[in-house]
């Protein structure tokens, strides 16, 4: 590991400051730590702000503010959480072990780089642009279907912003020319020709609280992965028909957290009519030609978890 500098800021604003000129934030490091580790990433400067007061779950009418230096554990084990938005509470469960949500942040799981086995071991465009992404004529297997480009098809590794998206989630975040919203919807660009750009948030910005509003009592989260933990989804799905209003989000299928609004659609027309919900949204889909599995795996979770929460 390259050798860094260590300082924990006193408050927003000079944690702010620091950024500005180059630093990196450190929250829980599970993601940060272990590519610095590899060489992946090398911060020269790290400032910590998980002691800041940004941590804690509050509500407020409608609306349930989350803190940013929230673990996931507490995130998950919250009685509000669990009751208004069960399939955030399980998609954070099946995210990690235990000894990992205890130390990983909100903010720190949405930050999660975008990234595959070749991402660690050789150059590819996330790590130094221009120079190819491996995966295409590699391996492949538990790559993207939906929205990838030439230069990458790995897949967003969250699952906490799968749950997140289905619910319209917003993300609270703070720079040196004041506060400012995201929504999560926005939060993640398309992978286009530049993959290593990952969210849209300005440069040196600090995010500080996930907003949402509502309740979906009846919404569930299911993943799909190759080993009981430590693994990223194969393909993962969010999904709520509380209100009679459809909310379905997948995972493990593209570069960024992805919202099936074509299943969406469906359903608002036709109510029940799972299977063509389904098939809406994976019309769309280009499989590699190691992972076509990943259409008929798709369409029948979201066919079973729709009818997991049908009212």
């Amino acid at each position: 590991m390259r050798a860094f500098s260590y300082h924990r800021a006193a408050d927003v604003r000079e944690a702010l400051a620091m950024a500005n000129e180059g630093a990196r934030y450190l929250g829980g490091g599970t993601n940060l730590v272990d590519l610095m580790k590899t060489g992946v990433e090398t911060p020269t400067q790290l400032v910590d702000v998980r002691f800041l007061p940004l941590a804690g779950i509050s509500q407020a009418a409608d609306e349930l503010v989350i803190g940013a230096t929230t673990t996931n554990s507490d995130l998950a084990a919250h009685p509000t959480v669990r009751r208004r938005f069960p399939a955030l509470s399980q998609a954070v469960l099946a995210g990690a072990s235990g000894q990992l949500r205890n130390m990983a942040t909100v903010a720190g799981n949405l930050l999660q780089r975008t990234r595959c086995g070749y991402f660690a071991t050789q150059e590819c465009n996330k790590r130094a642009p221009g120079t190819g992404c491996p995966a295409i004529v590699g391996e492949h297997h538990n790559h993207a279907i939906l929205g990838w480009s030439e230069s990458c098809v790995a897949t967003h590794p969250s699952d906490m912003a799968v749950a997140l998206l289905a619910f319209d989630a917003i993300v609270h975040v703070e720079t040196l020319e004041g506060p400012d919203e995201i929504p999560l919807a926005d939060f993640y660009p398309p992978v286009g020709d530049a993959p290593h750009v990952e969210t849209t948030l300005p440069p040196g910005a600090l995010i500080t609280a996930v907003r949402l509003r509502g309740s979906f009592p009846h919404s569930r989260y299911r993943k799909v992965r190759e080993r009981a933990s430590y693994a990223f989804a194969t393909v993962s799905v969010a999904a709520s028909l509380d209100g009679g209003c459809a909310r379905i989000a997948l995972g493990g299928v593209a570069s960024r957290p992805w919202r099936a609004r074509r299943a969406e659609a469906v359903l608002l027309e036709h109510p029940g009519e799972f299977h063509a919900a389904a098939e809406a949204e994976l019309a769309a889909a280009e499989p590699l030609p190691g992972n076509g599995y990943k259409l008929t795996l798709a369409r029948n979770l979201i066919v079973s978890l729709l009818n997991e929460v049908r009212p």
